[in-house]
């Protein structure tokens, strides 16, 4: 099972998310020593960023004792990026829980690990000629079908243009939308939650990890909405 990165859990956070990728950098979204969301943007011309608990680190995780002062190193040309651990940390790099051996290239979703830490890797820019493939491609894997699709499209329209304080779509709002009750409505909800793993998350916050997925997976894209 592919590993989880850290989660937006409130509105203002997938609202954060959102506007870091109509920048179409990459950049990296985490959670701090105080659990709060941070995105680190990959400013253009940057050729490096530094991981680590020193100070001088541009990826600065002081609160995670198994990270080591310089633990590892992103490279960065254009819109690519490449992680590099050459030795560098006691603990070791992991990209989508396997250990960095050097160096591994970066894929926008990818979801690293510094010490205890979770890092997830976006790199908008990078779906700009794949985004129809890749909606495609997951829509078949993950065996979401075209009423789901639609579900999960009226769920998250109060995200239209990232929208301040937007919360996801009540039962009701979905079933008016698309003439659907609201026990059908519950129904094909109580499916998304499994496909997309958030079936087991607190009640209050299922439909918000469930949007900002679907909108990380390019599931839903802006012009769905």
């Amino acid at each position: 099972m592919a590993q989880l990165g850290p989660r937006a859990t409130s509105a203002t956070e997938l609202k954060a998310q959102i506007e870091a990728e109509r920048e179409g950098r990459p950049f990296l979204v985490y959670r701090d020593g105080s659990d709060e969301q941070r995105i680190l943007p990959v400013a253009e011309g940057a050729s490096e960023l530094w991981v680590g608990r020193r100070e001088a680190a541009d990826l600065h995780l002081e609160w995670d004792a198994e990270v080591s002062g310089l633990h590892a190193q992103l490279e960065v040309v254009g819109d690519e990026c490449t992680i590099v651990d050459d030795g560098l940390s006691r603990n070791g790099t992991f990209v989508n829980a396997e250990r960095v051996r050097g160096r591994k290239l970066l894929r926008d979703g990818d979801v690293l690990r510094f010490g205890q830490t979770l890092v997830l890797f976006r790199a908008p820019g990078a779906q700009s000629g794949e985004s129809t493939v890749i909606s495609t491609d997951l829509l078949e894997a993950g065996g979401v079908s075209p009423a789901q699709k639609r579900v999960l499209v009226a769920l998250c329209r109060p995200y239209k243009d990232g929208a301040a304080f937007a919360t996801p779509a009540t039962n009701q709002q979905i079933g008016d939308e698309l003439h659907l009750s609201v026990d059908a409505v519950k129904t094909h909800l109580r499916a998304l939650f499994e496909k997309f793993g958030v079936a087991e998350l607190p009640q209050n916050q299922k439909r918000v990890a469930l949007v900002e997925r679907a909108l990380q997976s390019g599931l839903v894209s802006e012009r769905d909405l």
